[in-house]
């Protein structure tokens, strides 16, 4: 039933595992040898089946279950590596044996010789044996999961039989004949098992390698799993009479229909059979196995007369009648009849205390999934998990069942239970960046719906993208909650102001509050400008955007000049001084006709500091 593809031949699972080839198929999957790119190693991949990957329940369950796993660390046990999800494959990641199968041994070289038969079965209890010291039961003992390589038996899937729920394996006739034909009659009758079900199907697959033959075979899993529970467990020796009575009585203990007459676990099993081997002689442990042969039919041959038998033959009497087909009727209308009353028992079993009896739905409306699933199973009835989205009952707890409870179900049909998920909510996806289309189709998707559309500048949005939305990215709403989106326009433009001449304090307040940013180029000296007021900017007009600069220069006013000493000079001595220094001369004749022509005063002194270009009064006398 594996329905993963083989197209998976070449493909990398979880960016680490790559396919290389397929080994088997299975109820849970299909396997496959692949390449551990990070340890560079084979492994042996299973892929679990699609069916199964889609529910939540099975995958909750069997990240618990392989977890379990692979803590279990034998050298009969397969190791468990990894496991995961990658997309809608869910995986294990498994050590890789090289060999064959139980399966595989027993159809090709079935009945065995009592020594390999007991040697096989010495290494599947000592896997079962580890298990069930770390508080492991398998639950699912069957030859496609003993494993026979060149290190030797090895079990496969401890945990994984709990994973699977029956739910999960009526889908396939085939899966759960094979499962049927090694359950255990507790777990038939109640679907419970513990360590002694682990003997019992030990002791099946015992019986098999000594034989060739299942011991309870059928064409159903109904037929098989009644005759669990109510047949008559075979001796091998009845199929091949070579098996030693020490080894029909082991098998017999180990098969006991009630679990109270098995050994308690497969440690016990294990030391009943090593005691056993040690008790036969080399000529018991490798006698060529005898099968049988069949009696020919009754047409074929003559009855033959045994000791005790009360068939008496006359000496004197005619001869006995041959046997025609009229004279059989008689016969198979009785085998007819027979057949007729073991139907109807079977079926009368079926459809009262057996798999089709009706149960009542016990009441687990809000129970824990948990303790509901307990419940149900514990009824004798399945199990199937929806989730569903619930406003009033908390997450995990049962909000419905189907049928509800009191109502009558048959025990083959699963109960739905319906688990709340928590209210119904949806994450507002990150929209900043997108364009207003992928928006659109993301909110969509996220089971939301588009509110307004706006348009705004953004400093950090480039035109076009979203800028923001409201409800923000990663908030969680209800199912149709509106997402108003706003789409940027860019950076906003801006209008330079004009602000030469102004205090430098006075620009940089005016140029902040449009938005833009200030930066001081070196400042000049300025005959013009006072010292501290801005001589000029860049740019000096037109338009920027918000966060944009301008380039403000700063006067630090008028050159100064030291200013000489001129008193004592002629006239034209001191103007030609003062001005070649930059300075504007002004004379004056304090005494309205000069005398001595001669500078007699100065209005700055000498020494001091004037601006280049202001104006110095000399007095001439």
């Amino acid at each position: 039933m594996s329905t993963t593809a083989p197209s998976l031949i070449g493909r990398t699972v979880d960016r680490r595992y790559v396919v290389r080839g397929h080994l088997a198929d299975g109820g849970m999957g299909s396997v496959y040898v692949a390449l551990d790119q990070r340890l560079d190693r084979e492994v042996a991949l299973k892929i679990m089946r699609s069916d199964l990957a889609r529910d939540t329940e099975f995958v909750a369950r069997f990240r618990r279950e392989a977890r379990s796993a692979a803590r279990l660390t034998h050298p009969n046990v397969v190791a468990v590596t990894d496991q995961g999800e990658d997309e809608q494959y869910v995986f294990l990641a498994m050590e890789l044996v090289r060999g064959r199968t139980l399966r595989e041994v027993i159809r090709q070289d079935a009945p065995l010789p009592a020594r390999e038969a007991l040697d096989i079965a010495d290494g599947i209890l000592q896997a079962l044996q580890a298990a069930h010291r770390a508080g492991l039961v398998h639950r699912d003992v069957k030859p496609e999961n003993v494993l026979i390589g060149d290190s030797g038996v090895k079990v496969t899937d401890f945990g994984l039989a709990r994973a699977v729920t029956t739910d999960t394996l009526t889908g396939d006739s085939d899966v759960l004949l094979g499962t049927a034909a090694y359950l255990s009659p507790e777990q038939v009758e109640r679907g419970r098992a513990d360590e002694r079900s682990d003997v019992y199907s030990a002791g099946l697959l015992l019986f098999e390698m000594l034989t060739g033959e299942k011991a309870f075979p059928g064409d159903s899993p109904i037929h098989v799993a009644y005759q669990h529970v109510h047949g008559t467990m075979p001796a091998p020796s009845d199929a091949v009479p070579s098996v030693p009575p020490s080894v029909d009585a082991l098998v017999a203990r180990a098969t006991a229909r009630n679990p109270d007459d098995r050994p308690a676990n497969a440690g016990d099993f294990l030391r009943e059979l090593r005691a056993v081997r040690a008790g036969l002689t080399p000529e018991a442990l490798d006698a060529a196995p005898r099968a049988s042969v069949p009696a020919p039919d009754d047409h074929e041959r003559t009855d033959p007369l045994r000791p005790g038998s009360t068939q008496q033959i006359s000496r004197s009497g005619p001869p006995p009648v041959a046997r025609t087909g009229r004279r059989r009727w008689p016969l198979f209308g009785g085998l007819l009849a027979a057949l007729l009353l073991v139907v109807g028992g079977v079926g009368g079993w079926a459809f009262t205390s057996g798999p089709l009896g009706s149960v009542d739905v016990p009441a687990v409306v809000g129970k824990q999934q948990g303790v509901a699933v307990d419940t149900v199973q514990r009824a004798g009835l399945h199990t199937k998990v929806q989730q569903v989205f619930s406003e009033t009952a908390a997450a995990g707890t049962v909000v419905s069942t189907t049928p509800g409870a009191g109502d009558g179900q048959r025990k083959t049909d699963a109960v739905v239970l319906r688990v709340s998920k928590g209210p119904e909510r949806y994450d507002v996806p990150s929209l900043v960046g997108k364009s207003e289309a992928d928006a659109r189709r993301a909110i969509t998707d996220a089971h939301l719906k588009v509110g307004s559309v706006t348009q705004a500048y953004d400093e950090s949005t480039p035109s076009g993208q979203v800028a923001s939305t409201i409800p923000s990215g990663g908030s969680s709403q209800k199912p149709g909650t509106a997402v108003d989106v706003v789409v940027s326009k860019g950076k906003q433009p801006v209008t330079v102001p004009d602000v030469t001449g102004s205090p430098k304090s006075d620009a940089e307040q005016q140029l902040t509050a449009a938005g833009l940013k200030v930066t001081y180029g070196p400042e000049q000296n300025s005959d013009s400008v006072a010292k501290g007021d801005v001589i000029s900017q860049s740019p000096s007009d037109g338009n920027l955007f918000k966060g944009d600069s301008v380039q403000l220069v700063v006067s630090k006013g008028p050159v100064m000049v030291t200013v000489p000493k001129v008193v004592g000079k002629s006239p034209g001595d001191a103007k030609a001084e003062l001005e070649q220094l930059g300075f504007q001369v002004k004379t004056t004749y304090p005494l309205l006709v000069p005398v001595l022509f001669q500078v007699q005063g100065q209005s700055v002194d000498a020494g001091s500091q004037a601006p280049k270009g202001s104006t110095i009064t000399i007095d001439v006398v």
